[in-house]
């Protein structure tokens, strides 16, 4: 059976990477509520496609009536087995710094290249085919299968909440492929929050699109922009100019990795600081964020089986009415939230601010003698010959949304990370082997 199912990938590669490009090249990020479309027309656009797709392969879709969510089920039996995807995607960030048209899912030397191509379209439409790839065997399942459909995983999972409201079905164990093999079975846990100064600030500044990403680069235009360059390059910081202004130019990475990146709107503080520019949120910047990326300046040593606490400033927007300052922070597992969001409002006070939470996800932890981590494990090693031991992460993915999910791929330890930033790309071969692995699994797990 196993090599009949190995087969039929093959025989679906070049339909799948066509489903793919078809998807990257639908722009889903969050946009105006309009209608049925909560999150935007092209959210929209996303998940009927996925559900079409589902469609012609025999499941049986269903999409939420207000627009939140959308899913597709095959299979017999009272257990349901789950596979969470999300169509939404984050911003392409600067243009410039993309060597190929974001939304235009473009293949060149066996990769394929865009927006969502990793996080989350490529992936989730792998494992679509994936399980077509054990239908075509003419295996029974015995379990059903639900392929769930988010569209706000990248902001506020209020797709997720909308499904729990509609007391839709739970599935009784899942995956969501969205993060790295050979599995996740600890995921720290995830705030967003604000910090405000109603003060005026002394310049004007507004830099970075998401919580959950290091910026790509920071514009500045305003006072003492001579002496803001000269010590930017005293520094040795990247920037460029333009009749915009000075724009800095960092290292997007995922906010989980922030430690991994470059901030274009720290090392700009830090310049505007060096020649006399100094407000509340560029010293609360200089001396907890700069060099902090790891949480060691807000609260040291806070760490466990799950990593480090990490601080990514994601955003900023300075103005004469008022300063804010958008931070997502990753805390560890064993980590209480109270603790650190209380030191957080302590620091912040005494640099004029105030906190306001925007969102928080729950840490999530299944043992590695859980049933779901012991098959999912048991095929990677058997497929890749690699060591299977659990990983954590500071992402925050589906899996937290559900009891006994985890996240299963698609990135192998080999490969790249480049979601979230410019040139996101997945290999043609590496996405064709996560598919192998998806379809066993699920051929197991509806065993």
């Amino acid at each position: 059976m196993k090599e009949e199912i190995l087969k039929n990938v093959q025989l679906l590669k070049s339909d799948m990477i066509n489903s793919i490009v078809e998807s990257v090249k639908i722009p889903s990020l969050v946009g105006e509520a309009k209608g049925n479309c909560p999150f935007g027309e092209e959210i929209d656009k996303a998940l009927d496609h996925a559900l079409e797709l589902c469609k012609k392969m025999g499941l049986k879709t269903y999409k939420d009536k207000e627009g939140y969510y959308g899913y597709a089920e095959i299979g017999e039996g009272d257990e349901l087995v789950g596979v969470l995807g999300h169509l939404d995607i984050v911003p392409a960030g600067d243009r410039t710094s993309w060597n190929t048209e974001p939304f235009g899912a473009e293949i060149k030397d066996g990769n394929i290249y865009g927006r969502g191509v990793c996080d989350d379209k490529g992936p989730t439409i792998a494992a679509i085919y994936a399980l077509k790839a054990v239908l075509d065997t003419g295996a029974k399942l015995n379990k059903r299968v639900r392929f769930i459909f988010g569209t706000d995983e990248e902001t506020l999972w209020r797709d997720i909440d909308k499904y729990n409201e509609n007391k839709e079905e739970m599935p009784s164990l899942g995956f969501t492929p969205d993060s790295s093999f050979p599995c996740i079975n600890a995921e720290k846990g995830l705030v967003q929050g604000i910090i405000t100064s109603t003060k005026p600030s002394a310049i004007k500044l507004k830099a970075g699109d998401a919580f959950n990403a290091v910026p790509s680069s920071a514009l500045y235009n305003d006072i003492k922009m001579d002496e803001v360059k000269k010590e930017l390059s005293k520094l040795g910081f990247e920037f460029t100019e333009n009749e915009n202004g000075i724009n800095v130019i960092g290292k997007s990475v995922h906010s989980a990795k922030c430690f991994a990146g470059i901030n274009p709107i720290v090392r700009l503080c830090t310049a505007l600081k060096n020649v006399g520019v100094e407000t509340g949120a560029i010293n609360f910047i200089e001396d907890f964020v700069k060099d902090g990326h790891k949480g060691e300046k807000l609260m040291p040593n806070c760490e466990d089986v799950s990593g480090t606490l990490t601080l990514n400033l994601g955003k900023v927007d300075f103005n004469e009415e008022y300063e804010k300052v958008y931070l997502d922070i990753r805390i560890p597992v064993t980590v209480k939230k109270e603790d650190v969001i209380n030191t957080l409002k302590e620091k912040a006070k005494n640099y004029g601010f105030t906190y306001e939470e925007y969102s928080w996800a729950a840490p999530l932890y299944v043992p590695a003698d859980h049933v779901l981590i012991k098959t999912l494990t048991k095929i990677y090693s058997e497929e890749t010959s690699l060591d299977s031991t659990p990983l954590s992460s500071g992402g925050a993915t589906y899996a937290r949304a559900m009891e006994n999910c985890v996240a299963f791929g698609p990135i192998f330890p080999w490969m790249e990370k480049t979601e979230h930033m410019p040139n996101e790309y997945i290999g043609i071969e590496d996405l064709v082997k996560a598919t192998n692995i998806y379809a066993l699994a699920l051929f197991e797990l509806t065993r």
